[in-house]
C-alpha cells in the first residue's frame, strides 16, 4: 500500500543529540571551559538569550539544558503566541512556584514578541518564577528590550563550520546504515549549499536517502538534483 511506513519522523528530528556531548561544532561553548558546560556543572541554569544563525544548534541546547534541569518545561513559539497566552502560563508557573516546582521557559523566535510583549516576562524572571529560554536568530541588541536583556546571559553560537557539517553527514549515514548516493567531491558541495545550516543538511540527505538513485551523483548531478541555487556565493 502507498505510504504504509508509517514511521514519518524527520533525519534531523531523529539525530537531534539528548546530551551537549553529541553536538556538532560550537566547541567554544561545550567544550571543557566552555560556557554551556559550566552552566551544566553548576547544576542552576539562568536566564538566557541563545543567539546564531539557522540550524547550528540553539534549540536543541535549550531542550537539552531544560530536561537536565528536572524542572517544569513550557515549550512556545513566539511567532504564534499572544500575550493572553503567556499571562495563562505565568499563572500556572506562579502555583507551580507556591509548591516548591520551578519552570523554565523555552521560547522558539523570541525576536518575534512585541515590546511591551517582552516587558511581561520582566518580574517572573526577576522573582524567580520562572527561567527563559529564548532562542533568535536576530541580534538581540536590536530585538530585544534591554531590560530583559540585562535579566539574561547572552549565548552566541557559530554558524557551523564544514568539520561540523560532515560530521553531521557520516551521523546521519550511521543511523540510516547506508552511504549517500554522491562522490566524495559532491559532500563539499552538498556541505557548501547547506549554507551552514544542520537541519537543512539533514533534509537534503533525507532527500538522497529516500530517493531510488543507482549510481554516485557527481557534483553538478546533486545540484540538479536537488535543485538549489548556490545564491550564498558569489560568481567567483
Amino acid at each position: 500500500m502507498l505510504f504504509e511506513n508509517n514511521n514519518t519522523q524527520p533525519l534531523a528530528d531523529k539525530l537531534r543529540p539528548d546530551d551537549v556531548s553529541l553536538m556538532a561544532g560550537q566547541s567554544h561553548l561545550f567544550g571543557d571551559n566552555g560556557i554551556v558546560s559550566r552552566i551544566m556543572a553548576s547544576g542552576k541554569i539562568p536566564s538566557m538569550i541563545l543567539w546564531g544563525p539557522a540550524g547550528c544548534g540553539k534549540t536543541t541546547t535549550a531542550k537539552i539544558l531544560a530536561k537536565k534541569s528536572g524542572l517544569n518545561v513550557e515549550f512556545l513559539s513566539a511567532t504564534n503566541t499572544g500575550a493572553s497566552e503567556l499571562r495563562i502560563l505565568f499563572d500556572k508557573a506562579e502555583k507551580l512556584k507556591k509548591d516548591g516546582k520551578g519552570t523554565i521557559l523555552l521560547i522558539d523566535e523570541i525576536h518575534c514578541f512585541k515590546r511591551n510583549q517582552q516587558d511581561l516576562f520582566l518580574p517572573y524572571i526577576e522573582n524567580g518564577t520562572i527561567t527563559l529560554i529564548g532562542a533568535t536568530t536576530e541580534n538581540p541588541s536590536f530585538e530585544l528590550n534591554t531590560a530583559l536583556l540585562s535579566r539574561c546571559r547572552l549565548i552566541i553560537f557559530n554558524a557551523l563550520d564544514k568539520e561540523a557539517l560532515i560530521k553531521l553527514i557520516e551521523r546521519a549515514e550511521e543511523t540510516e546504515n547506508k552511504k549517500l548516493p554522491i562522490e566524495d567531491s559532491a559532500r563539499e558541495v552538498l556541505c557548501e549549499i547547506s549554507g551552514s545550516d544542520g537541519r537543512y543538511l539533514l533534509n537534503m540527505c533525507e532527500e538522497l536517502f529516500n530517493s531510488n538513485i543507482s549510481k554516485k551523483l557527481t557534483s553538478g548531478e546533486l545540484l540538479n538534483f536537488l535543485q538549489r541555487k548556490t545564491a550564498n556565493y558569489d560568481k567567483s
